[in-house]
């Protein structure tokens, strides 16, 4: 599909990881057709990401809540409705002053599908195994390779579509220069000096049943303040503060507090600076593979086949004598997965990684 000075319009709102999964195509079809126009519907809270990337020429900022998150509150489903008709309303004006050529539907959803539909006469292309019924609003249908899982070669599926397969250079993250200065003053006030070194911890995600223990966290903090001009920055957002101050009150070492004090963008330029990467299954564990940082990932309830760090260079640590691992439950009672995972194993692992 030739996609010189077409319009192409990426469907993929959330969530923080899958937006940074589907880089990699806008990346290679920008590569491949440098005069293309690629605008992106994103939720709002995620444009931080795209708004540095120069493949990127236009984000739809859009904001409908989140139905999934399991601290959603009451009544959730009528508010997320409401607002995705006023979004639908919002785009089809804007769209049909300048529609798409091409609609890729990344999201598989039905809310996406009908994200899609707002732009009047595209050509819409999407998975062939979506769910939801969104395979019902696509023109092309795409089978993935069974034997590549992982939601970055579903992704690709797209690219090599319209004739950009991806290559080494498209797995890339994008910050800017204001964000990255801002982090070196945050770094400079704490006393982390430009040679030291930089472990960024995320102890936090959206299911609970992703926490490590605090045990855990505390023992490793206590454990990396041992090594010589080494800083553990915890990093995450303003509703992690209250666990993360846990553990830093916990701890018997100082550690730096980056949650609630960095935004999205900054927090993006405080991993571009980090040694490595230290944490649960969440976004900002994706935006250091892009980035080029070195992962040490704890995994339990998810599939680190199909949603671990992408790339080399990392370590996946996860129970191996387990049946239910992978089980993707959001709530259990049973969390012998991760607790079974001890700070001196994640500490040995992150010192091998990077030969400290």
């Amino acid at each position: 599909m030739l996609l010189e000075e077409r319009r192409i319009l990426i469907v993929k709102p959330s969530s923080l990881g899958d937006v940074v999964h589907t880089l990699p195509v806008v990346h290679a079809i920008k590569r491949r057709f440098p005069t293309c126009h690629i605008g992106w519907i994103v939720q709002k809270a995620f444009t931080p990401i795209l708004e540095h990337d120069p493949a990127v020429d236009e984000i739809i900022p859009i904001h409908i809540p989140s139905t999934s998150d399991p601290q959603a509150p009451r009544g959730i489903f009528i508010k997320a409705l409401k607002s995705t008709l006023a979004v639908l309303a919002d785009l089809r004006t804007r769209f049909k002053e300048r529609p798409y050529h091409v609609v890729l539907d990344l999201h598989a959803s039905f809310r996406s599908g009908l994200l899609s539909m707002a732009n009047p006469n595209g050509t819409r292309i999407g998975f062939a195994d979506a769910k939801e019924l969104n395979t019902f609003f696509q023109h092309h249908r795409l089978v993935t390779d069974p034997d590549k899982p992982h939601a970055v070669d579903k992704n690709l599926a797209f690219a090599e579509f319209l004739g950009c397969p991806a290559s080494e250079e498209d797995f890339r993250i994008v910050s800017g220069s204001r964000q990255r200065e801002s982090v070196e003053r945050f770094l400079r006030a704490r006393g982390v000096n430009p040679e030291d070194r930089v472990v960024y911890a995320n102890p936090a995600a959206r299911w609970s049943t992703k926490y490590w223990t605090l045990e855990g966290w505390v023992g490793l903090a206590e454990l990396f303040a041992g090594m010589e001009r080494t800083h553990m920055v915890f990093a995450g957002s303003p509703q992690d503060v209250s666990y993360i101050n846990e553990i830093r009150g916990r701890a018997g070492a100082e550690i730096i507090v980056a949650a609630g004090e960095l935004d999205l963008g900054e927090a993006i330029a405080l991993l571009e600076m980090s040694d490595v990467y230290v944490g649960v299954d969440s976004g900002p564990m994706h935006i250091a593979a892009f980035a080029g940082i070195p992962v040490v990932a704890l995994f339990g309830p998810t599939d680190p086949e199909k949603v671990g760090p992408y790339g080399t260079g990392h370590r996946v640590l996860a129970r191996t004598d387990l049946d239910c691992l992978a089980c993707r439950k959001r709530s259990c009672d049973n969390r012998e997965c991760l607790e079974g995972l001890t700070s001196q194993r994640v500490f040995e692992e992150t010192r091998g990684l990077l030969g400290w």
